[in-house]
């Protein structure tokens, strides 16, 4: 496994288990009577500010090419849109059916760049996308009595896919010449909107009326946002859309794991089998990463006296022929 591929993985890792942060700083601002998109306007604005922050401290370039600013504002459209569709889920489905069905979007990935740009699925990348879905089944498996809503579905799906087209945009249309951070404040900035206008520009937006709150809204930017779409950036352009889609199966292990430490909940035997699935699963996508491939151990012979199959290459007979003549 070369060392791009490797900080890949670990990219992905971390993309995905700050990105399950959600609840832990989520959940308290919705106990306070916030709505889904006061919170997603603060997440997203407090992300921009503190990702322009960091570009600001380590002196990176904000300048964004015209010829990308079409493709930036369409990827933070997308971003914007994906969060709004899940938490619109949530009212009308029951959130376990809706994490399962949430978990599509790697299968997403991997079809949309089979079909459009011609990736091949390797058994490795299969083969561990489909233990994590099973995984990810039983983790969120929901209750006898739930149903699936067909508006939620809808939902959800769409969550799916704004996601997945999201991830493949990173590495194959013009993003992939910004660099991580420079991309990551810009697709915050341009997802503002995306719940502003449904505000009113403002006028529904609920204020953050203690320190409590301000905390939280603060870490939700942190965490589930910069953090996550940042290593998400980076580990897409090292591994690819596919693998890092699948290094997502971790955000319902983190977010599992936030609600039996933080909020109590309680810890069964399904919910070990689903982690244990899942890690499985994530440990097969990185063993099949550092299995060398044939092309990339294949060197290429270089130019050498010596080399038979050079000595008839027509470049090198006029350059021993001119050198001769000299």
């Amino acid at each position: 496994m070369t060392p791009s591929k490797a900080a890949g993985i670990i990219f992905g890792i971390f993309a995905a288990i700050t990105y399950g942060m959600n609840p832990f700083f989520g959940i308290p601002l919705y106990e306070e009577g916030m709505t889904p998109l006061s919170v997603l306007f603060y997440r997203f604005s407090f992300a921009a500010v503190l990702m322009g922050g960091v570009l600001l401290i380590k002196k990176e370039s904000f300048r964004l090419p015209l010829r990308c600013l079409l493709h930036t504002a369409a990827a933070g459209i997308l971003l914007g849109l994906t969060c709004l569709f899940w938490f619109l889920t949530f009212r009308i489905m029951d959130s376990g059916i809706a994490a399962t069905i949430l978990f599509v979007y790697p299968v997403m990935v991997a079809l949309i760049m089979f079909f459009f740009y011609r990736e091949r699925l390797t058994l490795f990348t299969l083969g561990g996308m489909l233990m994590a879905i099973a995984g990810v089944v039983i983790l969120c498996q929901p209750g006898s009595g739930s149903k699936v809503n067909i508006e939620g579905l809808i939902y959800i799906l769409l969550s799916a896919l704004t996601y997945a087209i999201y991830i493949v945009g990173v590495k194959q249309s013009r993003l992939r010449e910004l660099a991580p951070g420079t991309l990551t404040f810009y697709a915050l900035l341009f997802s503002i909107p995306v719940f502003l206008v449904p505000l009113r520009f403002g006028a529904d937006l609920q204020m953050l009326s203690s320190c409590k709150m301000i905390v939280n809204a603060v870490g939700l930017a942190l965490f589930p946002s910069l953090c996550a779409f940042l290593f998400t950036a980076l580990a897409v352009h090292r591994i690819g859309p596919t693998q890092t889609s699948v290094m997502g199966a971790l955000e319902p292990v983190t977010a599992v794991t936030i609600g039996v430490f933080f909020f109590h909940e309680n810890m069964t035997w399904k919910l070990i089998l689903g982690i244990a699935i899942i890690l499985a699963a994530v440990t097969f996508v990185i063993c099949g990463n550092a299995k060398p491939h044939s092309k990339e151990t294949k060197k290429i012979p270089e130019k050498t006296p010596g080399n038979r199959k050079n000595a008839n290459d027509p470049q090198d007979v006029i350059k021993s022929a001119v050198s001769s003549q000299q």
